[in-house]
C-alpha cells in the first residue's frame, strides 16, 4: 500500500483510480487482519461508492484537492457521521454517531475517505491495546507481540500496510509509543492545534488528534488538513495552519548544521531503558552530530514527578468525562430495580477493569479532603514540568528523546502489572503535560529483538513546522526503513 503523497502523484498522473485504492485497502484486511484485528469495522460497499465518487469528481476536473479518493483509517474515538464510534467499550457498542468529528470534516472536505473503525484501547486507556472490548490487536512486525496503545490499531494499520494513514488521539503517548513499536511515523501536536470536537473526551486538557503514517511527509500532510481554528471547540486555537508541506519539502540533511539539539539528561539516564533501545537512541544522536548538529546536554528535573502528575490530572478528568456513560443519557442500559441499581449495572457491566480503575482512582483525587492533597499540588507540578521544558529550549532548538524504554513487548507481559504498564509511557506524558509537540520517527531495528525502535524529537508549542523539518532531515540521514514482512 503506497504512502499518501505516492497515491496522490499516481491519482494525478492516472495511474490508479480511488476504487483502485479502496479495493487495495479491502484486499489487505481481507488477507492480514484476521491475524492483526486492527479494524472493529470496514464497511467495503460505503468505501466503493465514496471511491467512485472520488473518481468522478477527478473526471469532471472538480477533484476537491490532490488527496481527493485517498482512504484515511479513524481510531475509534474519534467520531464519522453513520458509523459507531464504541471507544473499544462495550457501553458504546452500538451509538452510531450523528455528525463528523471537525478533523473528519476537515479531511472530507479535502476529499479523504474515512476508512473503518480502528481498534484501541478502552477510552483509550492503556499501552498496549489490550484492554479494548472486543478484540487484541497484534503487532505487524510480530503478531506474538502488542502494538502499543492507545491507538494500537492505528499504528498496526498503518505499519501493515492495511491502510496509506490514520488519525490516532494522544493523551499520554498514545500516537507516539505505539507508532514506534510498529515502525511508523507518529505526531503529537500543539496542545490546541487540532480540534477536539468529535473526539470522545478521556483527559480534556491532555488530549490531541494526530496523523499515523509511513513517511513524514505524510504526516505533514494530514496535519495540515486537519488543523485550524473551530468554534466548536473553546480550546482549539484560532490560528490556520503553516505550511508545514512545504516546510518538509524543503528539508535536507545539511538543515543539521545550524540545528542546537538537546538531549534531556533524565531521559537518557532513566532505569528501565533496555540495552537495544539505548544503542538505536544513541545511533541516531550520533547521526545527527556527524551531520552537523551541536549537541547540548539540558535537564529536565522535574521529569520524574511526570507519571505521578498524569494518573492524578488524567484520571480526575476521566472520572468527570466518563460520568456521562450511565445506561441513561448515553450507552447500554441494564434494566434493574431502581434508578441507582441501573446506573450501577450499567456502568459495572459496561465498563471494562482499566477504565473503573482510573474512574476509582480520578473520583478518589477529587474527593473531599483529598482535592488539595492531590490534583491541586499535580496542577502546581505540571506547571514546574512546563517550566523545565521552557528553560530547555532557551538553549536549544529542538530535543531529541527515546519513545519508549522498551520495543514492543508479549501479550500479557505487563497486563497483571499496571504500574509496570503506566511506566511505558515515561518518556512521552511529560510532553502532554506541557502542551507541546512531539513526533515519532523510526530510527533502528533492536538489535536483538528486530523490532523498530522510534525516536522522538520534541519542539516548543505551535513549532510543529521546524519539528516536522528536523524529523525529515532525520528520516533523510538514516535512510529507508524497512516494512514489515509480507506487508
Amino acid at each position: 500500500m503506497m504512502g499518501i503523497a505516492e497515491a496522490a502523484a499516481a491519482l494525478k498522473n492516472g495511474a490508479i483510480t480511488s476504487a483502485g485504492l479502496v479495493e487495495q485497502v479491502i484486499a489487505n484486511v481481507a488477507a492480514q487482519d484476521g491475524v492483526i484485528k486492527a479494524f472493529l469495522k470496514l464497511d467495503a460497499e460505503k468505501l466503493r461508492k465514496l471511491a467512485a465518487e472520488s473518481d468522478a469528481r477527478r473526471a469532471a476536473g472538480k477533484a476537491l484537492s490532490e488527496y481527493d479518493g485517498i482512504p484515511v483509517g479513524i481510531k475509534d474515538c474519534i467520531v464519522t457521521e453513520g458509523e459507531t464510534c464504541a471507544c473499544a467499550s462495550k457501553i458504546l457498542e452500538n451509538v452510531v454517531s450523528p455528525y463528523d468529528s471537525t478533523a473528519v470534516a476537515k479531511l472530507k472536505a479535502m476529499g479523504f475517505i474515512p476508512t473503518g473503525r480502528l481498534n484501541m484501547d478502552e477510552f483509550a486507556m492503556g499501552s498496549s491495546c489490550e484492554n479494548s472490548a472486543f478484540q487484541k490487536t497484534a503487532n505487524p512486525w510480530d503478531v506474538s507481540r502488542v502494538p502499543g496503545g492507545s491507538s494500537g490499531g492505528s499504528a498496526a494499520a498503518v505499519g501493515a500496510r492495511l491502510v496509506p494513514a490514520a488519525l490516532g488521539s494522544d493523551t499520554g503517548g498514545s500516537i507516539r509509543q505505539p507508532a514506534s513499536f510498529c515502525g511508523i511515523v507518529g505526531l503529537k501536536p500543539t496542545y490546541g492545534r487540532v480540534s477536539r470536537y468529535g473526539l470522545v473526551a478521556f483527559a480534556s486538557s491532555l488530549d490531541q488528534i494526530g496523523p499515523m503514517t509511513t513517511s513524514v511527509e505524510d504526516a505533514a500532510i494530514i496535519l495540515q488538513a486537519i488543523t485550524g481554528e473551530d468554534k466548536m471547540d473553546s480550546t482549539c486555537l484560532p490560528m490556520a495552519a503553516d505550511d508545514f508541506v512545504g516546510a518538509v519539502r524543503a528539508a535536507s540533511v545539511e538543515d543539521f548544521k545550524s540545528l542546537k539539539v538537546g538531549l534531556p539528561a533524565e531521559y537518557f539516564n532513566a532505569e528501565g531503558m533496555s540495552k537495544e533501545v539505548k544503542a538505536a537512541i544513541d545511533k541516531a544522536v550520533e547521526m545527527i552530530k556527524a551531520a552537523g548538529a551541536e549537541i547540548v546536554p539540558v535537564s529536565l528535573p522535574h521529569t520524574k514527578y511526570a507519571v505521578a502528575v498524569y494518573y492524578i490530572i488524567a484520571t480526575a478528568e476521566a472520572s468527570a468525562n466518563l460520568a456521562r456513560f450511565d445506561g441513561i443519557r448515553y450507552g447500554a442500559r441494564q434494566e434493574a430495580k431502581d434508578l441507582v441499581a441501573s446506573y450501577f449495572a450499567s456502568r459495572g457491566a459496561g465498563f471494562g477493569d482499566e477504565v473503573k480503575r482510573r474512574i476509582l482512582l480520578g473520583t478518589y483525587v477529587l474527593s473531599s479532603g483529598y482535592y488539595d492533597a492531590y490534583y491541586l499540588r499535580a496542577q502546581k507540578v505540571r506547571t514546574l514540568i512546563r517550566q523545565d521544558f521552557e528553560e530547555a529550549f532557551k538553549k536549544c532548538d529542538i530535543l531529541l528523546t527515546p519513545v519508549a524504554p522498551n520495543v514492543a513487548f508479549k501479550f500479557g507481559e505487563k497486563s497483571t502489572n499496571p504500574l509496570e504498564m503506566y511506566l511505558s509511557d515515561i518518556f512521552t506524558i511529560a510532553l502532554n503535560l506541557a502542551g507541546n509537540c512531539g513526533i515519532s520517527v523510526p530510527a533502528a531495528l533492536g538489535s536483538e529483538s528486530s523490532m523498530p525502535i522510534g525516536v522522538q524529537f520534541i519542539a516548543p508549542a505551535l513549532a510543529e513546522a521546524k519539528l516536522l523539518k528536523t524529523a525529515r532531515a532525520f528520516e533523510m540521514l538514516r535512510g529507508d526503513f524497512p516494512a514489515p514482512a509480507g506487508c
